[in-house]
């Protein structure tokens, strides 16, 4: 009888620790989300070594909203296509343009903001007022390698392109006539004019949005019940208003759109 209520006893104080065990654990499943952190301010890294930024903010409510738990990872852009091909990761979020040979192997969801090119050019190159007239001087012009604004480069004959890890570093050799003009998505171009005097005063834009792009965030092509999740998700975050207040709130400027939902 004794041995009876010790294992009765033991069982209880079991249960009773499991259901402490679990309080606070979230039974939502969980995604581990790539970007890389070096395009202020749609993803960066801010002074208490944290990732933030437009896109940082957009995929945690996307993510929240369709009922998921998030990891997110900082992963440099060449790293970025292929981690998600081969698992490593479940989505990228990194202004990554949408285009149909992307789509070849990769999936898209529905676009959160309308981008594109743009140029800076330095004051003291006169009577240049589009990239043909740079073709025609052989400028050099700067570009973050394998981007859209670098294959967007690649059409103009005449023009040197000069190629850089980071757009940052494309922008800090322009400052010091390293370069004669960058061209980098609308967003990141308008930030880094607005934020440092110097360049602000040195250079200039080249006209206004030389093209149209639409961001996505990345997953895999046989991944369709993530898809319809996710695009749920921020259709949602697009008719409320959402993703416009975090436009708003990291004032990406006139050049960046938020598309109506489809």
């Amino acid at each position: 009888m004794f041995k009876k209520y010790i294992l009765k006893f033991i069982l209880a104080v079991f249960f009773i620790f499991s259901l402490g065990c679990g309080q606070g654990e979230s039974q939502n499943p969980r995604l581990v989300i790539a970007i890389d952190a070096t395009f202020i301010p749609m993803s960066f890294l801010n002074d208490r070594g944290e990732l933030d930024g437009f896109e940082v903010d957009l995929i945690k409510a996307v993510a929240k909203n369709a009922g998921f738990d998030y990891e997110l990872v900082n992963v440099e852009w060449g790293g970025l296509f292929g981690g998600v091909i081969t698992k490593k990761f479940d989505l990228v979020i990194s202004s990554i343009t949408i285009l149909e040979e992307r789509k070849n192997r990769m999936a898209f969801s529905i676009p959160y903001l309308q981008s594109g090119v743009a140029v800076l050019v330095r004051k003291d190159i006169q009577d240049v007022d589009d990239l043909e007239k740079l073709a025609e001087i052989k400028a050099t012009v700067g570009a973050q390698i394998n981007t859209t604004s670098y294959y967007f480069l690649q059409k103009y004959e005449g023009i040197k392109i000069k190629t850089y890890e980071k757009f940052g570093h494309a922008v800090i050799d322009l400052a010091n006539e390293g370069n004669d003009a960058v061209v980098g998505d609308s967003v990141q171009v308008n930030y880094y004019f607005n934020k440092n005097k110097e360049l602000s005063q040195n250079t200039r834009f080249l006209g206004s949005r030389l093209t149209s792009e639409y961001y996505g965030i990345v997953l895999r092509k046989e991944n369709l019940e993530l898809k319809q999740k996710i695009d749920a998700s921020l259709t949602k975050l697009l008719e409320n208003g959402t993703v416009q207040k975090i436009h708003d709130k990291w004032n990406l400027g006139e050049f960046a759109v938020v598309p109506l939902p489809e």
